[in-house]
């Protein structure tokens, strides 16, 4: 049920769909695909919202989807994009027949991504499934609520979650896939995906998509 879904370094995303690829924080993405028609970003840190990258994946045709307080930021890209369009924790979108709904993401005790900064993860719907994108964040009770069917989460530390606090989040949330992202590269080992996988219990299915070399 996850081969439409391609995870290349940190949170950078690409999922196949009847509504186009969706991108979700492209990052270090040097091949010029322009094949996006959505590219949804999860807040503005160098490593989740990448100009150059957006870029290089964007088209004529690409929404670009931002939270409400990155509007003046990517207007950058106003001209590589059709549209921009702003977004805030805790709602649900509709854009040319494309659903998703938004999800707050913050931290718990640290202060990298306040609450206040209005950041996000989003639940796409894509296929007849859920997948939730959790951007950085920590394991807080509205990532508790999400039902999904295919959840994305950071694993490795620092900034978010680590292997075993993400582990314990999609143990308490039950998706049928969980797909470990965020580590291995601007933070966290390589074998944090496989750390979290030994920490997750049946039947959740962990599947690691990362890719630390394109």
């Amino acid at each position: 049920m996850t081969d439409n879904i391609e995870v290349f370094k940190q949170n950078s995303i690409r999922i196949k769909s009847s509504f186009g690829n969706i991108y979700v924080d492209p990052f270090e993405v040097t091949r010029e695909y322009h094949d996006a028609a959505f590219v949804m970003i999860t807040h503005d840190h160098f490593d989740h919202f990448s100009p150059e990258s957006i870029k290089n994946v964007a088209c004529p045709d690409t929404v670009l989807v931002v939270p409400d307080r990155m509007k003046a930021k990517a207007a950058c890209l106003t001209g590589f994009v059709r549209e921009i369009e702003t977004v805030m924790p805790g709602g649900a979108y509709e854009i040319d027949g494309f659903e998703f709904d938004t999800v707050p993401a913050f931290n718990i005790g640290k202060n990298f991504h306040p609450r206040e900064a209005c950041w996000v993860g989003y639940v796409l719907y894509v296929e007849g499934k859920s997948i939730y994108i959790a951007g950085d964040t920590d394991a807080t009770d509205f990532a508790r609520d999400v039902y999904c069917d295919i959840a994305i989460v950071p694993v490795g530390g620092t900034y978010t979650m680590n292997a075993l606090e993400a582990a314990e989040l999609v143990n308490e949330m039950r998706p049928r896939v969980a797909i470990p992202v965020h580590y291995g590269s601007v933070v966290g080992k390589e074998s944090d995906g496989e750390e979290f996988a030994r920490y997750v219990e049946p039947p959740v299915k962990v599947e690691i998509k990362i890719s630390f070399d394109r």
